[in-house]
């Protein structure tokens, strides 16, 4: 068994050493199952630097009361080196406050391991596919679709640096009405870059001027060759080469906010390939779907609804309200038969699914979770059940200015887009802001308040935590002293203090790849830069607490080491969530 990476992991290996020990005694009968076993800090830094709820979750199958077991547990503790003291508290918590030693080597360890601290390996072996964004390519990226981004994206490299294999899907909706809109669209402005007179976009067609050069583009490719002619013969082209400019426009927005994808997969590919069918004929052969009448929707009488037999899946065997229709009457695939086909194919290339949804599909969550544990649940008694698969619902951003609505200037038509947000205020501010709440709760983003120069700015207060950080290490060059780890036994309990909000950082990283949460990045980040903006500013009203004591070479040494380290953990935390460190504010 390898040596646990983290703090907490290490201690938890502690706990558990104890443990054995205990078992050893007869204490705790053997093979106790210490799955509810826990080892974090406390809620209050006072109570110590870590907690564990061993003597109160294994008291009863030990056959005694939690705090006598506690009493025994604390004893076996108490001989770790790393361990000062194991105090009981309340019913049968036990508090450890541990060694400066410990910190101390944390300290190194982060400049040991630099940028890969923090790094977990706890998802080795797993591929994880996660689909964001997936907006129709008709246009470019909107408000609507950022905040999905951020979050996919986010969450893609927090998996990774856990250890999984992750593949960024993006699906691309092609095959719909929308798409044929959108060459009739396109047809238009051809006909527009030809000099024709197209006056009012007529209602029903895309108006953003997003498609003029699109339009010329085709004009000087073909002339007036389907100026005038019957529709079916250029619909098809005109759709083809619209959605190849659409995501060509739809890549370029989502540099801009430095995502890149590693599969675009297309809906028209996917029908024109037969995958819907071939995932209706596997559920038809585990009697997962069967051809029947939908009940008439409620207000319907029977004389306004004629029933039509369709093929229907059996959600509600698996928690839905009703079956669902896998095709429409008249043969074509529903919106649900098409996704459900697709995610039968990404579920052959992946441990686990995750999809980044808007906050309005969420009536369709249920059904789709249906569908996926049908198709990838296997049968017979080798079945390891279903693939875990997860929706995440991200709420709207409603754009502000100064509190109040904000609109702008729109070459979409009818909404503002990412592009021009970006352009405004930058990258960084955007990304780190979508992250600032988590996704299901509704968020305002008002222009004057992400650019503000204040603590109520996490964007600006945890980039000048790393550039406070920088500017003292620069600072400390110019006079003389450099990082230095060698009186790292000098730091106090204030320094020490920093040292345990860094040290959290690995274990951080772990719960919210766990939770697929990459928002709780930014909260702890904030933190700590709230942590490290306290500390600095103790140096205002103590000249001993600065980072720099010029009259202590050795402290100002090791103080700029702790602000290093402090530094490298902003940073690798900001590179999780793809937002800069800056140097300099």
């Amino acid at each position: 068994m390898s040596e646990p990476k983290t703090l907490h992991a290490a201690f938890a290996a502690k706990v558990s050493a104890a443990l054995d020990a205990l078992e050893g005694e007869g204490v705790i009968p053997a093979g106790t199952p210490r799955q509810a076993v826990a080892v974090e800090p406390p809620r209050d830094p006072d109570h110590g630097d870590l907690s564990t709820n061993a003597a109160m979750v294994l008291a009863k199958p030990a056959g005694t009361n939690p705090r006598a077991l506690a009493e025994k547990l604390a004893a076996q503790l108490a001989h770790d080196d790393d361990i000062v003291s194991a105090e009981i508290a309340g019913p049968g918590f036990i508090n450890l406050r541990l060694a400066d030693s410990v910190w101390t080597s944390e300290l190194r360890a982060i400049a040991d391991l630099g940028p890969d601290y923090g790094r977990s390996t706890m998802g080795t072996g797993r591929t994880v596919n996660i689909e964001y964004v997936s907006a129709n390519p008709t246009g470019p990226m909107h408000m609507g679709h950022c905040r999905g981004a951020v979050v996919g994206d986010a969450l893609a490299s927090l998996l990774e640096f856990a250890g999984h294999s992750v593949i960024r899907e993006y699906y691309v909706n092609d095959a719909g009405g929308q798409v044929d809109v959108l060459a009739r669209s396109v047809h238009l402005r051809y006909c527009e870059a030809l000099g024709r007179a197209v006056g009012e976009i007529p209602e029903g067609l895309y108006p953003g001027d997003y498609l003029v050069p699109v339009g010329q583009i085709l004009a000087e490719e073909f002339g007036s060759r389907y100026a005038d002619t019957p529709e079916a013969e250029w619909l098809a082209l005109f759709r083809t080469r619209a959605v190849e400019a659409m995501l060509a426009m739809i890549r370029d927005d989502l540099a801009k906010l430095g995502i890149v994808h590693d599969l675009f997969s297309s809906e028209a590919e996917l029908q024109a390939a037969g995958k819907p069918e071939e995932a209706e004929a596997w559920l038809r052969a585990q009697d997962l779907v069967y051809d029947g009448e939908l009940e008439a929707p409620k207000g319907k009488t029977p004389e306004d609804w004629e029933p039509v037999e369709l093929p229907l899946f059996r959600a509600t065997r698996f928690g839905d309200d009703q079956d669902r229709p896998i095709r429409k009457g008249d043969g074509s695939w529903t919106y649900f038969g098409a996704d459900l086909a697709y995610h039968f194919q990404k579920a052959q290339t992946a441990d686990e699914l995750v999809d980044i949804w808007g906050a309005d599909h969420a009536g369709t969550v249920k059904r789709i979770k249906a569908a996926v544990a049908a198709l990838t649940g296997g049968q017979g008694p080798n079945s390891t059940g279903p693939k875990p698969f997860e929706v995440k619902l991200v709420q709207m951003v409603q754009l502000l200015k100064g509190g109040q609505p904000f609109k702008m200037s729109k070459r979409s038509g009818n909404f503002v887009t990412l592009a021009d947000v970006v352009e405004m205020v930058g990258k960084d501010v955007v990304r780190f802001t979508m992250l600032t709440r988590k996704p299901e709760a509704q968020m305002d983003f008002d222009f004057d308040k992400v650019v503000e120069a204040s603590k109520d700015n996490p964007v600006f207060y945890v980039q000048y935590a790393h550039a406070r950080i920088r500017s003292s290490l620069r600072k400390g060059a110019a006079e003389g002293f450099m990082p230095d780890g060698a009186g790292l036994d000098l730091l106090g309990e204030a320094d020490r203090g920093l040292v345990r909000q860094a040290a959290q950082f690995p274990r951080l990283v772990e719960a919210a790849a766990q939770a697929r949460e990459p928002h709780r990045v930014a909260f702890y980040l904030y933190d700590l830069a709230a942590a490290f903006h306290a500390f600095w500013n103790m140096g205002n009203d103590d000249p001993e607490k600065r980072f720099i004591v010029a009259q202590n070479p050795q402290l100002t040494g090791a103080r700029l080491f702790l602000a290093a380290q402090i530094g490298q953990v902003i940073r690798n935390g900001l590179a999780l969530l793809g937002v800069e460190a800056v140097e300099e504010m």
